[in-house]
């Protein structure tokens, strides 16, 4: 086989040699192929699904018949709307109990396992511990909150039981039934079920913090909360950026609690905007309103995953800008 080259104006014809290998020729990327069944599903499941939810939030529609087109009508009267606003300040106190107290809380807790337990009593008793706040994350929604109702039950619930063995029935309360107490309380279960997941993520974080920085800041006299704060956070400052983000979501769309618990009540005291959007759709078969109220919900949540990956993004740019 020859080859012809260009050389000097004039074509030159070369001999290929028959005992050098030949190059392979360039394939396409066949690891294209794998994405495309998620691609697909996703598409199915997710993005068509979205945009049929957001041209049915431009009628008025009762599930049966044919929608009629309304517009922006749904959400210029969801802005008028005090019962989605309250929803949606429920929904911000639930960010408080799902994102920023388990993150907290999580934090010292993963650095208690890993700097005291698991160095005085083994790592073997470390993950025990993990492994068991752990557990609510693992239980279906629907038992921990059938369990939790058991508890806050105002007749012969278990922490009314043990404030009255304790002697402290002046405290006993309708845990769930009380306008006042009853979104407190359902805060307090989701801090409870919520934990874990900073826990397990913090821990992992925290097994590739370099030791020598640690025993460097020892050395210079820093005592654990010192070394905590400007050795251990600092390193793990990835981990915390997706522990909020990925709990602050969970907090703005959660659902199964609230249904389980309270179902909105009492008088609306713990409706969220996911609740509010299903007993719109289903109760109040107001099927047009409810997708309006869903879309907003969905576009709020990508804005703020958006942004909190861009602002991540931009952190770690700036950190690796500083470390040249």
């Amino acid at each position: 086989m020859t080859v012809t080259v260009e050389r000097g104006g004039r074509a030159v014809r070369r001999k290929r040699d028959p005992h050098r290998p030949r190059r392979p020729r360039r394939s396409r990327d066949p690891y294209a192929l794998f994405l495309l069944p998620g691609a697909l599903a996703f598409l199915a499941v997710v993005v068509v699904p979205f945009l049929m939810n957001t041209g049915v939030s431009f009628t008025e529609w009762q599930g049966v018949g044919t929608p009629r087109w309304t517009g922006l009508a749904n959400y210029r009267e969801l802005l008028d709307d005090s019962e989605f606003w309250a929803s949606f300040r429920h929904s911000l106190l639930m960010v408080v109990a799902m994102a920023v107290v388990p993150t907290a809380v999580g934090l010292v807790l993963a650095a208690a396992l890993f700097d005291f337990v698991g160095r005085h009593f083994g790592t073997r008793t470390a993950s025990v511990l993990r492994a068991c706040f752990y557990l609510p994350q693992v239980l279906p929604i629907a038992v921990a909150g059938i369990v939790w109702s058991w508890i806050l039950a105002p007749e012969n619930g278990a922490l009314n039981e043990l404030l009255s063995v304790l002697h402290l029935g002046s405290w006993q309360r309708d845990w769930l039934g009380d306008p006042d107490l009853a979104l407190y309380s359902v805060m307090g279960v989701m801090v409870w079920v919520q934990l874990g997941f900073p826990l397990v993520v913090f821990m992992a974080g925290l097994q590739r913090v370099d030791p020598q920085l640690h025993e460097a800041a020892e050395l210079d006299g820093a005592g654990w909360w010192r070394r905590f704060r400007h050795v251990t956070l600092p390193q793990i400052r990835p981990e915390i950026h997706v522990v909020l983000l990925w709990c602050t979501i969970a907090a703005l769309k959660v659902f199964g609690a609230v249904y389980v618990l309270t179902k909105g009540g009492p008088g609306g005291a713990t409706e969220v905007p996911s609740y509010f959007s299903f007993t719109t759709f289903f109760e109040k078969t107001q099927v047009g309103y409810g997708a309006a109220v869903s879309t907003v919900l969905t576009v709020i949540i990508l804005a703020l995953a958006v942004a909190g990956l861009r602002w991540q993004t931009r952190v770690e740019d700036a950190e690796e800008g500083v470390a040249r």
